[in-house]
């Protein structure tokens, strides 16, 4: 790896420490008033589903549907169908394996 690339690296990495901490600094031993707690445990969730969909139909700067989407969407059904983790992970592994082995993209 260049120089270039590890500053980069350190630098997100020592960014990423001290946003972590001024969390905690700054609230000392109080606690977040409810609706800011009500906000922040939604927040994790919404994060992955944001990458999911994006990982799922971008494509660089293109929209792009292909195996990958049609296993995202196989997981979908089966988490709003109330299926077992397990189920919904080997589904859409199984549904995007399946449609690359014959040729989707």
């Amino acid at each position: 790896m260049s120089g270039g690339v590890v500053a980069v690296v350190v630098l997100c990495a020592m960014t990423t420490v001290v946003l972590k901490g001024i969390g905690p600094f700054a609230a000392g031993s109080r606690e977040l008033p409810a609706p800011a707690v009500r906000v922040v445990v939604l927040l994790a969730p919404a994060l992955l589903a944001a990458l999911v969909v994006t990982n799922a139909l971008a494509d660089g700067d293109r929209l792009r549907l292909g195996a990958d989407t049609a296993g995202a969407l196989a997981a979908a059904l089966l988490l709003w169908r109330k299926a077992h983790v397990l189920v919904v992970v080997l589904v859409a592994a199984g549904v995007t394996a399946g449609l690359r082995a014959v040729g989707v993209g």
